[in-house]
């Protein structure tokens, strides 16, 4: 998975200086080589790291073609196929939400697409600050689960509302935002005085892998007029699942989703999509800023496929191709059988991790994310008390250490709220496979057996 190397060995290995003349080819092709055997290999079976892994052939050549043809996606006269390609893709998404009309634009990460409908939301409940700016405005709050992405505080601070103006709602034992708890943070904020405007919830947690109860959160929503985003960048893939989708029931009542193809789809890094049920032209108001050297309104053509202005970007990817043809490549029932693949795996471990001794879930998971400590024979007959979990969490990075300079796997670890480290191993990619799943406990096993 990989060859690791500490940053200053790797730096003399590399030769990473540029000089005045250029390079040998044959000095170039060595580079390029060993770029390739220092790198970490996110395609490899055992890399568990991330929500995202593997790789989709389709994607690849999808953009081995747009990296050649270098185009950017903002007007139909400089990229007319990748404009439309898009167009049908957000379209195809749409539908999968359950909306019968909307609107939508692919951005650089999920972290982008939540600050997009952050400030979408804000445009909407007051539409002069794209003019007169935050000079003026009441205090404007938002609200989203304890669980959240850290992109909804960084987007706070981005956009000038500040991170104090985040409400983080509790959740229960299983990661999920409390409806009863957000009801009682949206009137705490009006009785301050404060101007509730959006509710984020969260369809697949990074860490547990929770879906928020999006009905419940939506009825709260309509009853106290907040815009409704439901941030779906790693669970959203769980649509194109009929054996799965009800874990985002009710998605359909969102004001705007975000949703990565490149995590549980495996569509390459990036491909993220910010879809919006509005479809009066919200998100061109919102961003637009006319250049009339890019938008013209007098082109000979129909400038209504000119959708750069709904962008902060100018230059941007063509990064639903890849996704596109994948899709073609597949169809539906392709892409359904990858979700519901990995699922399946995950629930294999799930019950594997139960038969073994010394590995102990944090929780059932529901969905590809399942959280466990490994507990070396050293602590097996300790008392539980503070000592316990105290050798306890030094016990997952020192494996993933030895996992790492071995190169035989790459597994996450995190401590969480009041639990101290566990391992959070995520299934994605269809390389992936039973043995695979056997292959990670018992080296979990081989490199903590002195622990």
């Amino acid at each position: 998975v990989c060859e690791w190397r500490a940053p200053e060995t790797l730096k003399q290995i590399l030769d990473l200086e540029m000089r005045d003349t250029g390079e040998s080819h044959q000095k170039l092709l060595q580079l390029c080589q060993d770029v390739i055997q220092y790198s970490v290999k996110t395609s490899h079976p055992r890399f568990f790291n991330q929500l995202y892994a593997g790789i989709d052939y389709y994607s690849l050549v999808a953009r081995f073609i747009t990296e050649a043809l270098n185009p950017s996606v903002y007007t139909y006269e400089v990229s007319p196929v990748f404009l439309l390609v898009e167009e049908a893709v957000i379209k195809k998404m749409i539908e999968f939400i359950g909306w019968e009309e909307g609107d939508g634009i692919f951005n650089p990460g999920g972290s982008v697409s939540n600050m997009y409908a952050m400030n979408l939301a804000r445009y909407k409940f007051c539409p002069e600050i794209k003019e007169k700016g935050l000079s003026g405005l009441p205090r404007l709050v938002l609200f989203t689960s304890e669980e959240c992405h850290y992109s909804m505080k960084k987007a706070a601070s981005f956009l000038g509302i500040g991170t104090e103006n985040v409400y983080f709602v509790k959740t229960d034992e299983r990661g999920k935002m409390i409806p009863e708890e957000l009801e009682k943070q949206v009137q705490r904020a009006r009785k301050e005085g404060s101007a509730p405007f959006l509710v984020c919830a969260t369809a697949g947690t990074t860490v547990l892998g929770a879906f928020d109860p999006l009905d419940k959160i939506a009825d709260i929503c309509e009853k106290h007029g907040l815009w409704f985003h439901v941030d779906a960048s790693w669970g959203g893939s769980a649509l194109i699942s009929r054996k799965h989708c009800r874990l985002l029931h009710g998605i359909h009542r969102a004001d705007s989703v975000a949703w990565n193809p490149h995590k549980m789809l495996l569509a390459g890094i990036q491909c993220c999509a910010l879809l919006v049920k509005d479809n009066s032209g919200l998100l061109k108001k919102c961003y637009s800023a006319n250049a009339t050297y890019l938008f013209q309104q007098d082109k000979f053509y129909d400038v209504s496929y000119d959708t750069g202005d709904k962008s902060i970007q100018c230059s941007r990817r063509p990064d639903a191709f890849k996704f596109w043809l994948m899709w073609k490549a597949l169809g539906t029932t392709g892409l359904e059988e990858r979700v519901n693949r990995a699922l399946a795996l995950a629930r294999y471990l799930v019950e594997e991790i139960k038969k073994r001794e010394g590995f102990q879930l944090l929780l059932e998971p529901e969905y590809a994310n399942v959280c466990f400590w490994y507990i070396p024979p050293s602590l097996r007959k300790m008392e539980d008390g503070p000592e316990f979990w105290q050798k306890l969490h030094q016990v997952a990075p020192i494996i993933k250490e030895r996992m790492m300079k071995k190169g035989s796997m790459m597994l996450g670890y995190q401590p969480h709220q009041d639990k101290v480290n566990f391992f959070r191993q995520v299934v994605i990619s269809p390389q992936v496979s039973r043995e695979d799943m056997d292959f990670l406990l018992d080296e979990i096993e081989l490199l903590a057996k002195d622990l």
